[in-house]
């Protein structure tokens, strides 16, 4: 029998801050030596006092913005007691009854479900945000051998817990949900969101109904451990078909935490699954009720930049782009400001450029942006995108400057380098930085488009190989790809291949 899946996400995301959630040591998750970004408060050491992170505060009204959540006007602290060796307090701060950020939503594209026809359309989706709230994060336990050591430099690091409702009815859309709220708290500024480096930690809470039912299933299970998008959905599929076959012989399923093993791809049971009431939570004494104007938080709202989801939308209307070349653009912020620099360049040369093919003066046709965008995509998310992997970097680092990169593709738009030859000069310029006219010139990689000169070439060829004339003008076609590759090399391969060939055409008849 097929079950429906109930499936909703807890995440945690890793704040970038300067300093922790509630004392004054650094905030550094790439710091390797242990316990050296620590203090009494973080530490835990009696009569110390906790402060707010203003800037953490910031960051996840930020966040709550973006989720359309409602922003509370009163919010406040609340300890939740619990014993774990890396949790030197006793119990965490965090928030229970009175989260920063309420109820809100937000829509994803969700991709065809498994077993549809290849090629189906996705389905908008709107997916309910529950709460988001803050909390320090816990330190973090090595273990070597038979021994276990404690590192608290990530104690009291700033986390922002995200907790949707459980809308989502297949892993793959849990797994697009997760990939669009790393694009977004990316694009906000308020995290690196790597899940690998454990910016970005999420909790999957699954269960299975029957077909037709409305209400919540009595049970619900908890996976753990899951650190990439990979994972999660990995981990959700195990438990639809290991509850499935629970189901079908008649077990009852019961609320548990289970923990995911990557190298055996499996989930494994650890513990019956905790309520709210197992950790005692009581308001923070040390801490004050934090209160949120309207107006400061309609102020905020201004600060949003353009997200994601908008951006998306708008390269597939403003530029003409595919949705697949838009969304790899849109996943890496860096590379969609660049393609944007890029494309305000060839705008402008567009609006004042009377060459053949691109337009009058003055006209800055749809068609005409739209070809020119095109070609840009292609070539970031091509070439440019392969040499910055294989250095390590992003766009923002690379040598090669917006300006440059539209001059590239002005010079292949007009025939003046050929593709071959401006795969060659974006290399160069990738390495050393550069104008690409200058580079062109030097290497001697420009393209002949004088069609003068090429008649001259044409005609010497012709001339030279009657034979091969002949053949092509009995029917053998293949014989115009000989001439063509003569004139070529009469030309030191530097002539428009395209010119050539009409030009060979024309004079064949």
């Amino acid at each position: 029998m097929t079950y429906e899946s109930i499936i909703g996400l807890e995440i945690h995301v890793q704040l970038k801050t300067k300093s922790k959630m509630f004392c004054g040591s650094k905030n550094d998750p790439d710091e390797r030596e242990p316990n050296i970004n620590i203090c009494e408060v973080c530490s835990g050491q009696p009569g110390v006092l906790p402060v707010i992170n203003r800037e953490a505060v910031h960051k996840a009204l930020l966040v709550g913005l973006a989720l359309d959540c409602q922003i509370a006007e009163y919010s406040k602290f609340d300890r939740k007691n619990y014993f774990y060796p890396d949790l030197p307090k006793g119990y965490q701060i965090s928030q229970y009854d009175q989260p920063i950020c309420g109820k809100g939503w937000v829509e994803i594209d969700s991709p065809p479900r498994a077993g549809a026809r290849r090629g189906g359309e996705k389905t908008r989706r709107t997916i309910r945000i529950n709460r988001a709230h803050l909390e320090e994060d816990a330190g973090k336990l090595i273990h070597e051998g038979n021994t276990t050591l404690v590192d608290l430099n990530r104690a009291g690091v700033p986390l922002l817990e995200i907790v949707t409702e459980p809308d989502f009815r297949d892993p793959a859309e849990a797994k697009t949900f997760l990939h669009n709220l790393r694009n977004t708290v990316r694009y906000l500024g308020v995290s690196d969101a790597d899940m690998e480096k454990g910016h970005l930690r999420c909790d999957a809470n699954i269960s299975l109904r029957n077909p037709g039912e409305t209400e919540l299933p009595g049970y619900k299970v908890e996976i753990k451990n899951l650190n990439s998008f990979k994972a999660v959905e990995a981990g959700l599929n195990y438990e639809i078909a290991r509850q499935t076959e629970l189901l079908a012989v008649g077990e009852k399923l019961i609320n548990e935490t289970r923990g995911w093993d990557d190298v055996q791809s499996m989930t494994v049971a650890q513990r019956s699954k905790e309520e709210a009431h197992d950790y005692r939570y009581f308001p923070e004494p040390d801490l004050p009720i934090m209160h949120f104007v309207r107006e400061e938080i309609e102020k905020l709202r201004a600060e949003l930049p353009e997200l994601p989801a908008q951006k998306l939308e708008r390269f597939q209307t403003e530029y003409g782009l595919p949705e697949k070349d838009a969304e790899v653009l849109v996943n890496e912020r860096s590379l969609a400001e660049y393609f944007e620099e890029v494309m305000s360049e060839l705008e402008e040369w567009l609006s004042s450029s009377p060459s053949p093919g691109v337009g009058r003066v003055g006209e800055r046709s749809d068609e005409s942006i739209h070809k020119l965008a095109k070609q840009a995509v292609n070539w970031i998310t091509g070439d440019f995108q392969a040499l910055l992997k294989v250095a390590g970097t992003d766009a923002r680092d690379a040598k090669i400057t917006p300006e440059n990169l539209a001059e590239l593709i002005k010079m292949i738009h007009k025939g003046e380098v050929s593709g071959a030859a401006g795969k060659k000069i974006l290399t160069i310029m990738f390495e050393r930085g550069g104008d690409p006219s200058n580079i062109a010139r030097d290497e001697g990689l420009g393209q002949v488009s004088d069609e003068e000169a090429i008649v001259v070439a044409v005609d010497k060829v012709i001339a030279e190989n009657p034979k091969v004339v002949a053949d092509f003008l009995s029917g053998k076609k293949p014989a115009l790809g000989f001439l063509v590759g003569k004139v070529m090399a009469e030309m030191k391969g530097q002539a428009n291949p395209q010119m050539v060939n009409s030009v060979l055409s024309k004079k064949l008849g």
